[in-house]
Order: structure tokens, then sequence, then C-alpha cells
């Protein structure tokens, strides 16, 4: 934290260990992953762009349009019933 912001700092060489870099391009993502949106909470939000909501369900593949990142479905496309 930031010294008496109560915010996380905002240098970019400090780790952060249960962060990643907006830096792979093609990511992986399970059903506990969905709805999908870009970028994830997995990522530092300090380098990245709004929040977009991406439809991977029907196709099992997903493109962001802001940063380009592939998603990835595991296990492919959800069946339809």
């Amino acid at each position: 934290m930031s010294a008496g912001t109560g915010h996380p700092p905002s240098d970019p060489s400090i780790p952060m260990p249960d962060r990643t870099e907006n830096r792979e391009r093609l990511i992986e993502v399970a059903a506990a992953d969905l709805p999908l949106h870009c970028p994830m909470p997995s990522m530092l939000l300090w380098n990245a762009h709004p929040r977009v909501f991406l439809p991977i369900e029907k196709t099992g593949e997903a493109l962001c349009p802001y940063c380009g990142t592939r998603y990835v479905l595991k296990g492919g496309a959800a069946a339809e019933h």
C-alpha cells in the first residue's frame, strides 16, 4: 500500500504476486471465469482499458477489441441445449 493512501502502489516496477501484467495475448479461461471480461481480475489495472464483456460461450473463443488479447475457453464452446 502507498504510504497513508490505503491504495496499492502505482509503480509498475513493484511486483504484485497475485496480479499479472496485460502482456499475454492468448489466455485460456475456464467455465468458472464466466461471464468473461477483459481485463480479468488477475490483471494489473494500472495499464488496462475499460472493462468489456466478451461473448465466448457459443464459439469457445473471443478477442478483446481494446487490447487484442485472444481468450480460449477450456473444453471449447458450450453445448446448445
